[in-house]
């Protein structure tokens, strides 16, 4: 393959799934100084580790990364033990407290532990952004915050809108930015990734890069917010939307069964590392019917499990899956739900939309209308305990039900 197919291949995946990039024209000389002299270059992506257990939505940034592993990026895995004891104030209304030393460097071993599943240790390091910015010291802050105005920082739509509302700002929220922004000048880094939601810091970076005169200008790429599994909003752990990817093999494979047809390309996209040409093949063959959209599902299912714990432990996850669920009974997709363990299934029911409330769920339990995992439910006063289960009113209403 000659290094104008290999270069014209390369951009097609980085772009692949992304929302916004700024400075392709310097990714793409990276990528042929790379095919042509084998030169490598820095790619920078930043986590505050605040919340230590990642999930799907996560792995986004961190399939772009590797994607750049692959043409020549040697990924920066910046931990910003310093900036998250400030707390980054993306979307927040109000001031949010900050982490103490102990648990900032307990989330952080976790996500050291988490990111090897995804990225290639050779390929890139793991850095903590106390190093430069613990010694920056009074001076150093103070020619930071000179290098851009309060006037520009209220154009940062969270600021603005709090600023209007009279909601407190402390001083150290201007910061945040400003140093995220110096990571990109500590480090020299030639391209940084992020969430469309970080669009104002990566820039950050970009700004700060000139100002401090580093012979370099970064190019930034954004990648989506992942939609959880209601293919609505985005996937979060709060929302309980979410497929974790510490969670056990089984319950990470209900939970992309119960994902739409339509979303499920959005998923291939940004989750599988499959090439867009071998994805658009799935497509169609699913499209002529050669392929039923469920075992399209199901594959990348086992794609993702296999990533996170391996073959094995996939193929389990199915076999396992299919004995629980029948497949003539149950549909391709049906909303998930979690609720605490003892919950009355009545309630449950209610709750869930199966019914419209409880009193109607009696009556069709007696009347036989009810299944629990395929099996017709008797006893009207049963209390689910920690599992996985399918429920079914009627003859079409479906919900899968995961008790904590």
């Amino acid at each position: 393959m000659s290094v104008e197919s290999q270069v014209k291949t390369a951009l097609a995946e980085i772009q692949r799934g992304t929302q916004e990039i700024i400075g392709l024209e310097y990714i793409e000389k990276l990528i042929r100084d790379y095919f042509e002299n084998g030169k490598t270059f820095k790619v920078k992506a930043g986590f505050d580790p605040t919340a230590p257990d990642l999930h799907l939505g996560h792995t986004v940034l961190l399939q772009k990364l590797a994607t750049f592993q692959k043409y020549g990026g040697i990924v920066c895995f910046l931990i910003g033990d310093f900036t998250g004891m400030i707390g980054d104030p993306t979307g927040k209304s109000e001031t949010r407290k900050p982490l103490n030393k102990e648990q900032v460097l307990a989330n952080a071993k976790t996500y050291e532990e988490q990111v090897y599943k995804v990225l290639d240790s050779s390929k890139m390091e793991i850095a903590f952004n106390s190093k430069w910015l613990d010694n920056l010291g009074t001076r150093g802050m103070i020619e930071l915050a000179a290098k851009f105005s309060v006037a520009r920082m209220l154009e940062r739509d969270d600021f603005e809108k709090r600023f209007k509302n009279q909601n407190p700002i402390s001083i150290v929220e201007f910061f945040y930015p400003l140093l995220q922004g110096y990571d990109s000048v500590a480090l020299e880094c030639d391209i940084e990734c992020g969430g469309t939601d970080q669009k104002f810091n990566l820039l950050m970076g970009r700004h700060l890069q000139r100002a401090y005169g580093i012979p370099k200008e970064q190019s930034v790429v954004m990648v989506p917010l992942l939609e959880g599994l209601d293919g609505v909003h985005k996937m979060s752990k709060s929302l309980g939307n979410y497929v974790g990817i510490t969670q056990e093999p089984k319950e990470m494979f209900g939970r992309l069964l119960s994902i739409s047809d339509t979303l499920m390309w959005r998923y291939y996209e940004l989750l599988s590392s499959k090439s867009l040409a071998e994805i658009q093949e799935i497509k169609e063959s699913v499209e002529k019917g050669n392929l039923h959209p469920k075992t399209a599902k199901e594959n990348l299912a086992l794609e993702i499990i296999t990533r996170y714990y391996d073959a094995q432990k996939a193929k389990e996850a199915k076999e396992e899956f299919d004995k629980v669920f029948s497949k003539d009974e149950m549909p391709s997709q049906m909303p998930t739900f979690e609720k605490n363990s003892g919950i009355w299934i009545a309630q449950l029911m209610s709750e869930c939309g199966l019914c419209v409330s409880n009193s109607e769920a009696l009556r069709l339990i007696k009347q036989g209308g009810v299944k629990v995992n395929g099996q017709k439910l008797e006893d009207s006063k049963l209390n689910l305990q920690i599992g996985e289960y399918v429920i079914q009113a009627g003859k079409r209403k479906f919900a899968r039900v995961i008790i904590k």
